[in-house]
């Protein structure tokens, strides 16, 4: 199957056709009008949190498995604590369901509206926006990083496209760290706890939150990841104005490459390392008591895919304008394998992380999936039907990784699906019960992807879009996927 004539290698300068422009535009005015109205109909009654409450006081014992009764609450106003002093109705619903709740996660908690201030959804979802776009950039800047570091050559031809989405990480950072600092009492109980300054034998002292208060505070919170994202952005601009130097070298000039594979194994190296705080901080505290070993895996896992079908639907995108001459359908074969191998991959993740937590039975490690596989049974279900049955079963067949149609169809289904992922680790968390995706979730996320698609086109237009002196450059030319 290989190339049986020469292929011309010429420089493309990419301009931004005026209906790109248009569809990013309307997107984020379609996004701004429907998150205006989200906001108008919140119900700023207050009643927007929750409290819980755990049935295991009839054996004599908190909710974290000690010998010990542990106290009604931490303080009044701090919620999402789990208490051994259930209220009437608990224990009435135990007595009512038997042993039937306790044989899924063990101790059931109740969860009771507790009062909120309503802009804390607004902050909770710009928490969800920023996360989601922060780490899906921070994964084009991993794409672009192992290319370096793997020697390969078939992602030259589309090396330009990863390389602007990585420019997008200080945006998306930025609107994490301002719906952190504005609503980090509401989403984050742990941090009212902090202002507590409760010692052991005071009313509301909670053993767990004091013994993780090394790593979870306030100080941490905001100083760690400005750290790690400066390090990461600073990289990322090391790389990128090594690339443009490689472009104006002499041909066949190794010297900016070398250096650029040296750069993206250390960035690999940090990378590594830091994601996980990452997701530790700013999404697994949600659930304070909770934890799971693998939960910077699987953080990774979503972004990592949601990155790749983004990259595949830039790529489509600049084919049907006719730029990326260069690309052909063996390039959008191995991207469609990428996708179709991750998503594989973050099934995988998901479905161990749930079952370890589920056979070791550890409380608290339960009563994260509690509340989310009990009461939120459909959304877990349809989650993992929509980021893995779908995917997989269309992109099994060789045609559809050479359909552009159904490329970009899949990616969309991937991108929509890991951001209700992200939101699905946040909001049973932060609300409790009853909270599904409206029209201020889907004016936010419609605004950021029309931001992140005007970004990167925007960006897409200050270089060359053909990497002219890549080593490698005629190695992706005739990539041939050899099936």
């Amino acid at each position: 199957m290989g190339h049986g004539h020469h292929i011309e290698i010429k420089q493309e300068s990419f301009t931004i056709p005026a209906k790109g422009k248009q569809f990013a535009i309307i997107l984020m005015v379609v996004g701004l009008i429907l998150t205006g109205i989200g906001i108008a109909t919140i119900d700023k009654s207050g009643k927007s949190g929750h409290n819980a409450t755990t049935t295991e006081a009839t054996h004599g014992k908190d909710n974290h498995g000690n010998g010990h009764e542990a106290p009604a609450s931490h303080a009044e106003g701090h919620d999402n604590h789990l208490t051994a002093n259930p209220p009437a109705h608990t224990v009435e619903h135990v007595e009512e369901h038997g042993n039937v709740d306790t044989e899924k996660f063990g101790p059931r908690m109740e969860y009771k509206e507790e009062n909120k201030p309503w802009m804390t959804k607004i902050w909770a979802n710009l928490l969800v926006a920023g996360y989601f776009f922060t780490m899906v950039s921070l994964c084009a800047l991993f794409w672009y990083a192992v290319q370096y570091a793997a020697n390969a050559g078939w992602s030259v031809a589309i090396k330009r496209v990863p390389e602007a989405m990585y420019t997008f990480i200080p945006i998306a950072f930025g609107v994490l760290m301002i719906a952190v600092l504005l609503g980090k009492n509401d989403i984050y109980h742990w941090v009212h706890y902090e202002h507590l300054h409760l010692k052991p034998g005071q009313p509301g002292y909670d053993p767990i939150l004091a013994g993780k208060s090394g790593f979870l505070n306030t100080g941490l919170l905001f100083g760690l990841p400005i750290v790690l994202v400066t390090v990461w952005v600073l990289i990322g601009r090391k790389l990128r104005k090594l690339s443009l130097q490689e472009d104006n070298a002499t041909k066949g000039d190794t010297f900016f490459f070398k250096k650029s594979m040296r750069f993206s194994a250390a960035f690999l190296v940090v990378f590594g390392f830091t994601i996980s705080i990452v997701a530790w901080l700013f999404i697994m505290s949600v659930d304070a008591h909770w934890y799971s070993t693998i939960f910077g895996v699987y953080n990774f896992a979503t972004s990592w895919v949601s990155s790749i079908a983004f990259i595949a639907l830039f790529v489509t995108y600049l084919r049907s304008q006719g730029y990326l001459g260069l690309v052909t359908q063996e390039h959008m074969h191995d991207l469609g394998k990428f996708m179709f191998a991750f998503t594989v991959f973050w099934a995988y993740i998901w479905l161990f992380q749930y079952l370890l937590i589920w056979y070791a039975a550890i409380p608290e490690e339960m009563m994260y999936y509690q509340i989310r596989f009990e009461d939120y049974k459909y959304n877990f279900l349809g989650n993992f039907v929509v980021n893995f049955v779908l995917p997989f079963a269309f992109l099994l067949m060789r045609s559809a990784k050479r359909n552009p149609k159904i490329m970009v169809a899949i990616a969309c289904i991937m991108v929509m699906g890991h951001y209700y992922d992200v939101w699905f680790m946040v909001f049973p968390g932060v609300f409790g019960l009853n909270q599904q995706i409206g029209l201020l979730e889907l004016g936010i996320f419609m605004l950021f992807v029309g931001l992140f698609v005007y970004w990167v086109l925007n960006q897409l237009t200050k270089r060359g879009l053909v990497a002219i002196n890549h080593p490698f450059l005629e190695e992706s030319v005739y990539h041939d996927v050899g099936v």
